[in-house]
């Protein structure tokens, strides 16, 4: 029997509260000192494999244990970060889905998810350089001492861009390196989604699981003061993300949503085969006039589903006749591919 295995951070309670729902075994790969919810968590965690670091994931003895119990990882964006593309793409360990999709997260480089946007002739962002913007931005890059949490701050013009750029390097909230890998977008003025998704080679359609919203510190509070307290501040609110919460759309937006959904598996399909296989994620702005516009894509399995981790969401209930989560999605979608053989069009 399969057993499910994820990097124990981001969202894999919800991975392995949907393995155990649909009868699967569970193995957690956890960092010491970080390991404690998934020893409370006993009944979603039957085995806990405590590693020194994330980094011992690939190594030899690792896989060989994941191997030898049968356990397949279901990937999220932590096994990405902290493991990196070139080693899992390398695993001998099996994988739910596409691994080889995790690359196209990035903004640059060679794969990246403009690319996979433009192919899908979805809307995005425009890019800026620095000497070129001409509107509000988004500015998107890594922090100085925490490098896998990727920061953001706005800037309304160029001088607004440049005085912001230099107070965050002053105050060492980011750094040269941090300026390399900057990307400047322009910024869309509507209300904000992420949108999950799940492509399904089994049930050969592509499903929207649920909508979630981002929770960011300090953001989420600065916003709500009044004008003249946030002015008097006198500083950049950062915009890290914190939680999630549940969400739903206006229903004659659903068209759109379907229709980016499907054009964004078809694209995956092209660039790199066999495409998206399983969960992803488009962070999408509606604007007033009802447009959608992507600017952010994740892959794999989103962040935000711990939202509706022990209920489920509303939409999954449309295709199954209950509410389930997205981790239970994932086990389904296993559990169904076992019963008829076609083990190869999930597990790579």
């Amino acid at each position: 029997m399969i057993r499910i295995s994820a990097l124990a951070s981001h969202s894999a309670l919800d991975v392995f509260d949907g393995a155990k729902d649909e009868g699967f075994s569970t193995i957690a790969l956890c960092k010491k000192g970080r390991e404690r919810p998934y020893l409370e968590f006993k009944r979603i965690v039957d085995e806990c494999i405590l590693l020194n670091d994330f980094k011992e994931i690939p190594s030899e003895s690792v896989q060989q244990k994941l191997i030898s119990e049968n356990a397949i990882i279901v990937p999220n964006r932590s096994l990405a970060v902290y493991v990196g593309y070139d080693n899992l793409e390398n695993m001998k360990v099996k994988f739910f889905g596409n691994r080889k999709m995790l690359r196209w997260e990035e903004r640059k480089g060679e794969k990246n998810y403009y690319k996979l946007l433009d192919e899908a002739k979805i809307r995005r962002p425009r890019i800026y350089t620095p000497d070129n913007i001409d509107s509000a931005v988004i500015v998107k890059l890594p922090e100085s001492k925490r490098r896998v949490e990727r920061g953001f701050f706005f800037a309304k013009n160029k001088e607004d861009f440049d005085k912001k750029l230099e107070e965050l390097e002053k105050d060492g909230i980011i750094d040269e390196e941090s300026i390399k890998e900057m990307v400047i977008e322009e910024f869309i003025l509507g209300a904000y989604f992420n949108v999950n998704y799940f492509y399904s080679p089994i049930f050969n359609r592509t499903e929207i699981i649920s909508i979630d919203r981002r929770i960011q510190s300090d953001w989420d509070e600065f916003y709500k003061l009044p004008a003249d307290i946030q002015l008097s501040l006198n500083r950049t609110p950062r915009l890290i993300e914190v939680g999630h919460e549940p969400a739903t759309i206006r229903e004659s937006l659903l068209e759109k949503l379907f229709e980016i959904g499907y054009a964004f598996v078809e694209a995956t399909q092209k660039l790199e085969s066999p495409g998206i296989i399983g969960p992803f994620t488009l962070q999408l702005s509606v604007t007033p006039g009802l447009d959608i516009v992507v600017f952010d894509v994740a892959p794999r399995i989103g962040g935000g589903t711990n939202a509706y981790m022990g209920i489920g969401s509303q939409y999954s209930k449309l295709y199954f006749g209950k509410p389930i989560s997205l981790g239970r999605r994932i086990a389904i979608e296993i559990k169904e591919a076992m019963n008829r053989s076609l083990e190869e069009k999930v597990i790579f």
